[in-house]
Formats: structure tokens, C-alpha cells, sequence
């Protein structure tokens, strides 16, 4: 599965929004989820422990690509192998 640009946009903007009007970590995670529900993994992580460059840096939070379509799933910066997203809140100072 690719994911578009369009697409990881409108991944980007849906997050920005939940954050933006106060939302937490899994439930941002969990409305992600709910509007692309193809995707193979959604999760979240503290971007103070993820060791990857971000495809994405957005207010407050980082956004990778996962490409899942091995046994284990790794982060990417290839959109046409992503499966999946990994939304990485940062902390206020970061």
C-alpha cells in the first residue's frame, strides 16, 4: 500500500485539529485509526524515544511512515511503501 500525499495530509491535518482542540495521544491515535481503516498499523510514541527522523514535523507532534509489509513492521521515509503511520507527540519544550 502507498500512501499519497494527499493522503498522508490529510493524516497530518486530522491530527493537527484533535491536538490543536485538546485531544490526548490515544484519542487522536484512536480517530486516526477510525477514518483510515485500511491502514495496517496506527500507533503512538513520545518523540523523545523514537530514533528516526520524522517524515513530518507538525505543531506538537512528529508523524512517520511504517512500512509494514514484512514480518516486522520499520519506519520509512518511501510514502510507496508506508502501511501504516506512527504519530510521535512531542512535550512543549521540544
Amino acid at each position: 500500500m502507498a500512501l499519497s500525499p494527499e493522503r498522508i495530509e490529510s493524516i497530518a491535518a486530522l491530527a493537527s485539529r484533535l491536538f490543536a482542540e485538546g485531544g490526548r495521544l490515544d484519542d487522536v491515535a484512536r480517530a486516526v485509526r477510525a477514518a483510515n481503516a485500511d491502514l495496517k498499523t496506527v500507533t503512538t510514541a513520545h518523540a523523545s524515544v523514537m530514533a528516526e527522523d520524522p517524515l513530518r514535523e507538525e505543531a506538537g507532534f512528529d508523524l512517520h511512515l511504517v512500512d509494514g509489509n514484512n514480518h516486522c513492521w520499520v519506519i520509512t521515509d518511501k510514502p510507496e511503501l508506508a502501511s501504516g503511520v506512527v504519530i510521535a507527540q512531542r512535550d512543549a519544550e521540544d
